[in-house]
């Protein structure tokens, strides 16, 4: 079975930081390209930010540019959301998301969540 945790959310005031990791854990052959989500109350779950498997490549939300940073150590199986300058508008529970594979021969699977970390920006 595999698992995704998410975890570094918290209370932070504007202009505050907070780092995010996303572990997984597992029978995992390969990881492929990971995202982080938000869902704040009453509005849909959007795109924050994506890494490559590599990590040679990054893409962010226009509202996040400059601000966030997304990484990844494939040695830890884990992916970080670096987030500055925080604002109250970044307030949601945040969710990572990947691709992965669970054996050589398995297809890659994009249904992998996980059960997301609150952060709450106080103005």
């Amino acid at each position: 079975q595999v698992h995704l945790v998410e975890s570094g959310g918290g209370l932070v005031q504007a202009g505050g930081s907070l780092r995010l990791s996303c572990a997984a854990s597992g029978s995992i052959f390969s990881i492929g390209g990971v995202e982080w989500y938000r869902q704040a109350p009453g509005k849909q779950r959007e795109l924050v930010a994506g890494i490559t498997s590599s990590g040679s490549t990054n893409y962010y939300v226009d509202s996040v540019k400059g601000r966030f940073t997304i990484s990844r150590d494939n040695a830890k199986n884990t992916v970080f959301l670096q987030m500055n300058s925080l604002k109250p508008e970044d307030t949601a529970v945040y969710y990572c998301n990947a691709a992965m594979k669970v054996s050589r021969s398995s297809e890659w699977n994009s249904d992998f969540w996980g059960q997301g970390t609150q952060v709450t920006v106080s103005s």
